[in-house]
């Protein structure tokens, strides 16, 4: 069956936010005096803000209430997006312009499904807030991945079947939901070892391969 849209994962594939990610974290571990470092932080990509908050927790000995972790959560999102105000467009990932011309001169539909909240306010940081047709993000769904949630309401605001999708992904988090999804996906970027994946490859600068994928 052929491919008729793409859906983006956000960070890390559109756009590079992972420093401004790390930087929120290790400001807010920093001050609530629990370790936290780069391999650490590799551990997060593609989950939700609260789960990557359990996963920097194992290092502390001391037990958190839930409250006390909302705030910590709150805490970092604040930091982040005081980040956020430093993106621009020079912060779009190398190729992904191009990508997305190439698609929409295709008649290809192309969408965001992330688990980030923050997404519509990086998509008009760097200038792309009008250029996708549809948007699926944190604030949509209930199950961060690798379940398929978010990819499966993407395609359902295109209008797409789920196996006419091709999910493009940096995290294996993010692969394992598009396959969950019985969506097709290509891994790039630190995803791009992941042998579970259809298609891999490190970035999104060579459009021949997308052109094999597509079939156009």
């Amino acid at each position: 069956m052929s491919i008729k849209a793409v859906i983006f994962d956000l960070d890390g594939v559109v756009v590079s936010t992972d420093e401004y990610h790390y930087r929120a974290w290790k400001k807010m571990a920093d001050e609530e005096g629990v370790y936290f470092d780069r391999s650490i932080n590799e551990r997060l990509r593609g989950i939700s803000r609260t789960e990557s908050l359990e996963i920097i927790l194992e290092k502390s000995n001391k037990k958190y209430s839930s409250d006390e972790k909302l705030k910590m959560t709150e805490k970092k999102n604040n930091i982040y997006k005081q980040l956020l105000n430093e993106l621009t467009s020079n912060d779009i990932l190398d190729g992904v312009i191009d990508l997305l011309i190439y698609l929409k001169e295709h008649n290809i539909k192309i969408a965001i499904g992330s688990s980030s909240k923050n997404t519509k306010m990086i998509l008009s940081k760097i200038g792309l807030e009008n250029y996708f047709d549809k948007v699926a993000d944190g604030n949509e769904i209930k199950n961060s991945k690798p379940d398929p949630e978010v990819f499966l309401l993407a395609a359902n605001k295109l209008g797409i079947k789920a196996e006419e999708c091709l999910i493009v992904e940096d995290a294996d988090s993010g692969v394992e939901a598009a396959l969950a999804g019985n969506m097709k996906v290509l891994a790039v970027g630190s995803a791009s070892n992941n042998i579970k994946a259809d298609y891999r490859i490190k970035t999104l600068e060579n459009l021949n391969v997308f052109k094999k994928i597509m079939k156009i």
